[in-house]
């Protein structure tokens, strides 16, 4: 009877652990809308690289790209200011994270919205 019992127990084991090794893990293939994004994060990141800026004054900030790093980013000063042909700013800030010192780069344009790309760019970064 012992040897019976035992027998099931084992048998029951097993078979547990073949369908535990049998079981799939289905995959998620990136939709064309994923796709599509992760294209255009590629090329605006491409797009960051070959453009050229050059530095200015943190006190040559127009006042709405000031005021947009103000209310955005408080507590965060510009460490560094760039500009383009376009118009266009790159900003350097200096931030302070869980009591350590981070600079960040983000972009924006003349009149203080960010660009999409800054966030690209802030995330490489991190």
């Amino acid at each position: 009877m012992k040897k019976l019992i035992l027998t099931a127990v084992f048998a029951l084991g097993t078979l547990t652990a073949i369908n535990a090794q049998e079981t799939e893990v289905p995959t998620q293939e990136p939709t064309t809308e994923e796709a599509t994004q992760n294209d255009a994060q590629l090329m605006a990141k491409v797009e960051v690289a070959d453009q050229t800026f050059k530095q200015i004054k943190v006190a040559e900030l127009p006042a709405p790209v000031a005021k947009a790093v103000a209310t955005d980013f408080k507590g965060a000063t510009v460490s560094k200011a760039y500009t383009n042909e376009k118009g266009e700013f790159k900003l350097v800030l200096a931030t302070e994270v869980e009591g350590k010192k981070v600079d960040k780069t983000l972009y924006a344009n003349s009149k203080g919205e960010w660009i999409k790309k800054a966030k690209l760019e802030a995330k490489m970064k991190q």
